[in-house]
């Protein structure tokens, strides 16, 4: 199940993720994802995945470009975002771009990054089972192709493509004891000002 996307605004109300483990919501706008409030026991039965593309890029290096000033934002802002969610896992691509949006999420939560690899089918396999079958809340890191592909791959809906300049969305896939799946996507940091690239 997927909802329509919208943005995160100035902290109204918090995300209960005792709600995302039924229907999958969304946020109100730039208030933080919240754990608070949830079942314990129902809590721990589930792995809650939240999938991010890295921030904007430099123009250092073409083959492996750090993060911009703007990229840095988003990833100080994806900090607040999930400051009060207990994450037990960050998983990130083997890249400075992708390390650069995860590493400031893992330093505020005492995390050390594991990375994955996206250009290995039977690796990106395994991964996907491990994170489907570990229950907790994890962080991954990747890029607008593979992204998608993780939500896709986890029973998620990623909706439409990532567009080249989009950087702001954040998947939440919630996968429940029983198998089901939901799916929320929320926007963060500075939004997209593109049009969206037409649905697959």
């Amino acid at each position: 199940m997927t909802l329509a996307p919208r943005r995160l605004r100035p902290a109204l109300a918090r995300f209960a993720l005792a709600s995302a483990l039924v229907v999958a919501p969304l946020v109100p706008a730039h208030a933080p994802v919240s754990a608070q409030g949830t079942d314990p026991a129902a809590a721990d039965a589930v792995s809650v995945i939240y999938l991010v593309r890295h921030g904007e890029t430099a123009d250092d290096d073409p083959r492996d470009p750090s993060l911009s000033s703007e990229g840095f934002d988003r990833a100080t802002e994806l900090v607040r975002v999930l400051a009060d969610v207990p994450l037990s896992n960050v998983f990130s691509t083997p890249y400075r771009r992708t390390l650069g949006t995860a590493r400031p999420v893992a330093s505020a939560h005492g995390l050390e990054i594991v990375e994955y690899d996206p250009g290995s089918r039977e690796a990106m396999e395994t991964f996907v089972r491990t994170l489907a079958s570990t229950p907790g809340h994890h962080l991954v890191s990747g890029h607008s192709n593979t992204t998608p592909a993780v939500v896709e791959a986890l029973g998620g809906d990623p909706g439409t493509e990532i567009d080249h300049a989009e950087y702001d969305r954040l998947y939440i896939v919630t996968v429940h004891p029983d198998g089901s799946v939901t799916t929320s996507l929320l926007h963060y940091g500075a939004p997209f000002q593109g049009a969206h690239a037409p649905a697959r």
